[in-house]
């Protein structure tokens, strides 16, 4: 934003932008306030140490997700509402896995496929944790991926593929019906009973970190996410891949008159994109303990919420709204109690947006 163009929203404000500012000064007031309840010992340390912690690893998972429907709208044009259904899938898929292979011996064959439904596999009984099942954990992982994978290209065989022309409108309806063929059809098999499929985490207590204690499913969370961005980015950097991933995103027409196999290039999406969101779904039980069918419908509007406030179509933009978001909600508890949390991260978005509409790092487009 040039300097005269910052001086007239200033003198000469629209409502809207007025709005804006009274939220900036909002957030200049919380701020304050929160330097103020540290100085005073309202809020110690520790505690703000803590809240930071959890923001950076809730923005992990929730990155992991925002590329995966960042890249899907930059390429394929639509806004994909299942892609929160394609983090169930993953949460269920990979912890069938990890059940399966983990409770051996320890539970009937049943009980482990659905994941505890009958109350014959309990999470405690299996030592279902990094420490008491590593080899099921991280077999689990891959399987997240894998069956995400498979059901991704599964569907846009069938459904996305014969409605490419179509335009974003009818994909993205399409992608409404999908998700809730996705969650009932989970919703049938696992029952839509909330229950806890992860025993209790071990701790790690360094000296030398301002946090008093570290869960290590937090820890497994946060090196396996990193890991899977630094993958992404190399990929999309330095591989032939990568290039005609970006080209594509670009422009199309213009990708397809160079020779670049657009198939190839979508089909590499959704591997890339749900594979993300598979793990994504896995690694947020591991660290929450609990699973539910409702898993990434509730987290599909704050995996938006990144997406748009980064800029929609920007990868890069996808991790720092996710960042935002994450410690928003976190930093948020503060003030608000947790079941009202997101109300911050969505005021943050709307506030970003009136001063900049393309996001922060401009996507290709916000809609």
């Amino acid at each position: 934003m040039n300097v005269s163009r910052l001086r007239d929203r200033i003198t000469n404000p629209t409502l809207q932008e007025l709005f804006g500012f009274v939220l900036v000064a909002m957030i200049g007031v919380l701020a304050l306030d929160l330097v103020r309840r540290v100085v005073v010992g309202e809020l110690a340390p520790s505690q703000l140490s803590s809240l930071l912690w959890n923001g950076f690893v809730d923005s992990l998972y929730i990155g992991l997700a925002a590329i995966g429907l960042s890249m899907t709208y930059s390429i394929l044009r639509f806004a994909n509402f299942a892609h929160g259904e394609l983090l169930t899938v993953g949460a269920f898929g990979g912890w069938t896995v990890a059940y399966l292979l983990g409770g051996i011996g320890a539970a009937g064959l049943g009980s482990r496929l659905l994941l505890d439904a009958d109350g014959g596999a309990q999470a405690g009984a299996l030592e279902m944790s990094v420490l008491g099942s590593p080899l099921a954990i991280v077999v689990g992982v891959v399987a997240a991926a894998v069956v995400t994978i498979l059901i991704a290209l599964a569907i846009d065989r069938v459904v996305y593929k014969k409605l490419r022309e179509a335009g974003g409108i009818t994909l993205l309806i399409a992608s409404v019906g999908v998700a809730l063929a996705l969650r009932y059809i989970i919703a049938i098999v696992y029952t839509q009973d909330t229950r806890g499929v992860v025993a209790s985490a071990p701790f790690w207590e360094p000296a030398w970190l301002p946090i008093e204690r570290v869960n290590l499913h937090e820890i497994t969370l946060v090196v396996s996410a990193l890991v899977l961005i630094v993958a992404v980015h190399l990929l999309l950097q330095y591989t032939k891949l990568g290039k005609s991933m970006r080209a594509m995103s670009d422009n199309r027409d213009l990708a397809m008159v160079t020779g670049i196999s657009t198939e190839r290039v979508i089909t590499a999406t959704w591997i890339i994109g749900s594979g993300l969101a598979g793990v994504a779904g896995y690694l947020i039980v591991l660290d929450r303990s609990q699973i539910t069918i409702n898993l990434g419908w509730f987290l599909l509007l704050l995996v938006f919420a990144a997406v748009i406030l980064g800029g929609i179509g920007s990868i890069y933009g996808a991790l720092a709204g996710s960042l935002v978001i994450g410690v928003t909600i976190n930093l948020s508890l503060v003030w608000i109690p947790s079941d009202l949390n997101e109300v911050a991260a969505f005021t943050l978005m709307i506030l970003v947006l009136i001063f900049k509409p393309d996001g922060l790092f401009g996507g290709v487009e916000t809609a």
